[in-house]
């Protein structure tokens, strides 16, 4: 089966674009790192106006992977994943502001809970919220939190659907930024880009993103399990990162670069919401169930 975008989906997927290329996220997820969380706070009410808060009570997870796949693409600091993913359907109604929480043992600590209006564990609300853990990801802040809660099976599957697509848009935009700095990089009279070696490295980040891609988008369709596309993702904006780095040098290490935005935030989102190795164990689990192994 093809499957194609409906024109509203379509516009709404261009606003996006039109939106977050024009407010430098960039900068805003640089900021957020260091504690200045103005410019993201900003950016969140805009996208809120947009709709993307409401996504997941109001649209179908298509819509919601569109707007998670743009959301990793331009590195947006912040929370999406909990207050605009998992907390409304296993709440059953949309968040009001920003909210956060914490859902052991796959979401160990509550991302941004200092910025957070409200903050869960599972669907109650935390008792206590403790000491600031950090992450390779310096724009996720991560925060003990006492409680207890239940997971919501569906809201769970529906997070670890958005952050297959923000692992999709994050690597798609690394693969993006390394063609074009192929391009320009000239090392011996010649563009680095024309050597073989590297146009196969970037050919197979190519395909892995494009075979994470139908998944992400059965899953949206309820045709294939979510951790399917978190296996996925997760492996082809890996692969995407280090290619990525690799091609860019000693450039592409540096904290200074914005390749470094894509690649530590790829690290920390391939086992968010649950490792590798937990989601290709229930993708087994599943197969040994359905045929009666």
């Amino acid at each position: 089966m093809r499957f194609v975008l409906d024109d509203d989906q379509r516009d709404f997927a261009a606003a996006l674009e039109s939106l977050l290329t024009a407010s430098d996220p960039v900068a805003a997820a640089r900021a957020w790192a260091e504690g200045d969380h103005e410019r993201g706070l900003a950016l969140w009410r805009r996208l809120a106006d947009l709709g993307v808060t409401s996504l997941a009570t109001d649209a179908s997870p298509v819509e919601v992977v569109i707007a998670f796949e743009a959301l990793g693409r331009h590195a947006v600091p912040g929370p999406w994943v909990e207050s605009a993913a998992y907390l409304p359907v296993a709440l059953g109604t949309e968040v009001e502001g920003i909210a956060t929480l914490a859902l052991p043992p796959h979401v160990p600590y509550a991302l941004d809970a200092d910025v957070a209006d409200v903050v869960y564990a599972g669907t109650t609300e935390a008792s206590v919220v403790g000491d600031v853990l950090t992450s390779v990801d310096r724009t996720r802040r991560l925060f003990e939190v006492s409680g207890t809660g239940e997971t919501h099976p569906e809201a769970f599957d529906l997070a670890v659907l958005a952050v297959s697509a923000q692992l999709l848009g994050a690597g798609e935009r690394v693969l993006a930024d390394s063609v074009t700095y192929v391009k320009q990089r000239r090392q011996f009279g010649r563009e680095i880009g024309s050597y073989q070696a590297i146009k196969h490295a970037l050919a197979d980040v190519r395909i892995a993103l494009d075979f994470a891609r139908p998944l992400v988008l059965g899953a949206a369709l309820g045709e294939v399990p979510a951790s399917a596309a978190k296996v996925a993702c997760g492996d082809a904006a890996y692969l995407a990162s280090r290619t990525g780095l690799q091609v860019h040098g000693a450039i592409g290490y540096t904290q200074e670069f914005d390749l470094s935005v894509w690649i530590t935030k790829i690290r920390a989102l391939v086992t968010a919401w649950g490792t590798p190795a937990y989601h290709r164990a229930r993708l087994l689990d599943g197969l040994l169930e359905r045929t009666g192994s």
